[in-house]
């Protein structure tokens, strides 16, 4: 296992990743409904959505051997505003990173992806001087919520995003891990 996350990488998505993208978000999309759950099932995410993220500076995909793209995730430095409304209390009222759309493709199964994204996503935000990360999720979406159990996400209370409560994380990163 460590060596196939040894040849992976994360880089920024530009335009013509999108449609790479998008077949990635639409098998996450297929799984969500498999899995019995309504996330990711109303239009959102949709090519627009990813567009925004890229051209925002938001996008990135992991890439195996440096070619294929094999996940995508947003990792955004722009305020949530859907974070200003927590039922609960966040842990830090300073400056985060944001997590959204984590998708996996269901082509190339790698155990341990979701946590080695989510340990690239803080590398990120320490390259930006940003020491907190704030990630929501579905209450049914068993495998981000064993990632962030697995990396010490403090459970910090519910958020409404898009419609429906979400339970809401944060971390406060090192400086120096």
């Amino acid at each position: 296992m460590k060596k196939m996350l040894e040849n992976l990488s994360l880089n920024k998505a530009v335009i013509e990743d999108l449609d790479s993208i998008w077949n990635i978000l639409q098998q996450a999309i297929q799984k969500r409904r498999e899995e019995g759950s309504d996330q990711w099932q109303d239009g959102y995410p949709n090519p627009d959505v990813i567009k925004d993220d890229i051209y925002n500076g938001f996008a990135y995909v992991v890439k195996q051997n440096n070619s294929d793209i094999i996940a995508y995730v947003a990792i955004s430095d722009k305020e949530e505003i859907a974070y200003n409304d927590l039922v609960g209390e966040w842990i830090t009222d300073n400056q985060y990173i944001a997590i959204h759309r984590l998708a996996v493709s269901q082509e190339i199964k790698i155990k341990g992806l979701g946590t080695w994204i989510m340990l690239e996503a803080e590398k990120v935000a320490l390259s930006k001087n940003i020491n907190s990360i704030r990630v929501d999720t579905n209450f049914d979406n068993v495998g981000m919520l064993r990632v962030f159990e697995k990396l010490d996400y403090h459970y910090c209370g519910e958020v409404l995003y898009r419609g429906g409560m979400r339970k809401a994380f944060e971390k406060i990163l090192l400086s120096n891990p």
